[in-house]
């Protein structure tokens, strides 16, 4: 038995009951998205059942559907994808982490500052690619970092490649990772390497995130405690801080995650492939950008019908996602809302309804059930759905 997680990184299902703590009522990323460009064509995800789940706009309700589905309920506070993910894998946060919606305090900048061994620039909450623009020249004249935040609990850290080196960038995020701690302990410290020249900036691939390790055992940990090889496609690697991870395959963008989850579907020596589909949250939810969104859950719905015939009969692929990034309201940050849950195996003769889940934690208890492998965490085993005809 090998488990494929597919996470779509910001397609959220609709606004949890406490979204309005967020100012996140009425978000509903894939629906939403879907209004806003006249709706989609996702013909797998529909004959996996995606419309039997929510109402979406040129999604048909099939008779006979191909997954379980529902969707889930966040237990942990916040809407960042640290949390998310750790929840997936069965580690439920009590506080949220650190948000900085007036810039970093003056002490801790002292000490960031101290860290690297200069001076910042910025120091505000800031879309990325606007604050590059903003201080890009003066980034160029002085050689001074650019370091922002967001909604979520981040630190990133600018600097143009021809500038400071995305190895120096590396470094520096590193000492700054170091010093987050305690009270300002955020979930993720984001080297942001850009390029180009002032009114022409552009991000570069090299992105490379710095997170907290989870506080307690995951899923992930039990199983490459017991000797079974744990994959990481994309970001799953910067998310864990390397904790139970086998392999690490980084990538640049969707295309190139499905590559590497394609290639995975070849081996035989995996148990549990885990891979982050981001350009969904990046490059379109952030920016507000619904065309790009559909367009890029039109591409992976093709991707995903050249993956399913890869699965062997007792493959399981789960498809699911951290948060919603809902590209129709105002704000450009991650919403409060259920993720997604399709889980499939050819094994399956047809799916069912999972209702709402309880938490993404029941990811975790369902992974730990299939490979029989102990698990104190929390959650609720969906397995035997998914190895009974």
């Amino acid at each position: 038995m090998r488990v494929f997680i597919a996470l779509l990184d910001g397609v959220g299902v609709g606004a949890l009951p406490d979204a309005y703590l967020y100012g996140d009522e009425g978000s509903h990323t894939l629906r939403n998205t879907a209004l806003a460009v006249g709706g989609l064509c996702l013909p797998n995800l529909e004959r996996l059942g995606l419309g039997l789940l929510e109402d979406i706009p040129h999604l048909g309700r099939p008779s006979s559907f191909l997954s379980w589905y529902g969707k889930m309920l966040e237990q942990s506070p916040g809407k960042d994808t640290t949390s998310g993910h750790w929840e997936i894998a069965g580690v439920i946060l009590e506080r949220p982490f650190p948000v900085y919606p007036q810039g970093f305090p003056q002490n801790v900048v002292e000490s960031i500052e101290e860290a690297i061994g200069r001076p910042i620039l910025g120091n505000k909450p800031a879309s990325g690619t606007v604050i590059i623009e903003e201080l890009g020249r003066e980034h160029l004249r002085t050689g001074f970092p650019i370091v922002y935040t967001s909604a979520d609990s981040v630190l990133q850290i600018a600097a143009h490649e021809e500038v400071i080196p995305p190895s120096e960038l590396y470094a520096m995020c590193e000492r700054v990772r170091a010093i987050m701690t305690g009270e300002h302990a955020v979930a993720r410290v984001i080297a942001r390497p850009f390029l180009g020249k002032p009114g022409a900036f552009y991000r570069t691939p090299h992105r490379r995130d710095f997170s907290l390790p989870p506080p307690r055992e995951t899923i992930l940990d039990v199983l490459s405690q017991e000797g079974k090889k744990v994959v990481g496609i994309g970001k799953i690697w910067d998310i864990f801080a390397g904790r139970g991870i086998t392999e690490s395959f980084p990538t640049k963008d969707n295309e190139e995650t499905f590559a590497v989850f394609q290639k995975m579907a070849l081996r035989d020596d995996i148990a549990l492939v885990w891979a982050n589909f981001n350009d969904f949250d990046t490059l379109y939810g952030h920016r507000n950008n619904p065309h790009g969104f559909a367009q890029a859950l039109e591409a992976w719905d093709r991707e995903l019908g050249g993956f399913l015939p890869s699965l062997g009969e007792d493959d399981i692929l789960i498809i699911t996602s951290d948060h919603g990034c809902d590209p129709t309201t105002p704000s450009t940050d991650h919403s409060r809302e259920y993720a997604l849950l399709l889980a499939f195996s050819p094994r399956t003769l047809r799916g069912g309804y999972l209702g709402i889940r309880k938490t993404f934690a029941d990811v975790a208890a369902t992974v730990a059930e299939l490979f029989e492998v102990r698990w104190h965490g929390p959650g609720e085993s969906f397995a035997p759905h998914l190895v009974s005809r």
